[in-house]
């Protein structure tokens, strides 16, 4: 089995290089039939979003990357611990303004374990329903 890094994701989702797009539709088509398996972790998929996002190199739309990326996640082949989270994680970056996508995270994490008060300066926090922010005294 091998690492997929960063770099191989937006090859495939921007197609800004054609000739290594094309191999890395390829080896996406193998991951979704099936026929090859890899490995990747929740630091390469906040890069890729990152990259992907206005604050980084391609400044896509938060929606335009949840729908690009939310298939990709969900490839056969991709061996990723906890993928519900990361399409979770995507849902709410594309729908609260302002929440960067590890926060984004975060609050998937913390919903799957059932925890709904986190310690944090950052009030983005407060533009989630069902999460309480405090700040430690």
């Amino acid at each position: 089995m091998r690492w997929l890094d960063t770099n191989i994701f937006v090859r495939y989702l921007t197609n800004d290089d054609p000739i290594k797009a094309q191999a890395c539709f390829a080896l996406f088509d193998r991951l979704d039939r099936g026929a090859e398996e890899v490995r990747t972790s929740e630091a390469v998929v906040c890069e890729v979003v990152y990259v992907l996002s206005a604050r980084g190199h391609y400044g896509l739309a938060r929606a335009d990357i949840r729908s690009l990326l939310s298939p990709v996640l969900a490839l056969r082949g991709l061996r990723l611990p906890q993928k519900a989270l990361y399409v979770r994680a995507l849902e709410l970056y594309a729908q609260i303004p302002r929440l960067d996508f590890e926060d984004a995270l975060s609050i998937a994490h913390m919903e799957d374990e059932g925890v709904t008060e986190l310690y944090s300066y950052d009030t983005d926090f407060d533009r989630v329903g069902g999460i309480t922010r405090v700040e430690p005294l």
